[in-house]
C-alpha cells in the first residue's frame, strides 16, 4: 500500500485528510480537529487546502447553524 504522507508531524495520509472531508470536514481547521494535521509545524496546510478543492461542502448547512459537523469522524489511525 502506497502511503503519501501530507502531514510528517502527526503522521497523517493523504486518504485519512479525503476520509475525514468525505465525512464533512470542509476546511483545514475542521481536518485539523478530526486529526491534528496541519497544527504544529504547519507546512501541510496548503497540501490540506488543495486536497479539499473549493467545492460544494455537503454540510456547510450544518456549520453555519452551529450543528455537530465532524461528530461522527473517527480519530486518526
Amino acid at each position: 500500500m502506497n502511503r503519501v504522507f501530507v502531514c510528517s508531524c502527526f503522521g497523517v495520509t493523504e486518504e485519512q485528510v479525503k476520509s475525514h472531508a468525505d465525512a464533512g470536514a470542509c476546511t483545514p481547521r475542521q481536518i485539523a480537529s478530526a486529526c491534528k494535521a496541519g497544527t504544529d509545524c504547519g507546512g501541510c496546510v496548503r497540501r490540506i487546502q488543495a486536497l479539499l478543492g473549493r467545492g460544494a461542502c455537503p454540510r456547510r448547512q450544518l456549520a453555519d447553524q452551529g450543528g455537530p459537523v465532524l461528530a461522527e469522524l473517527p480519530e486518526a489511525a
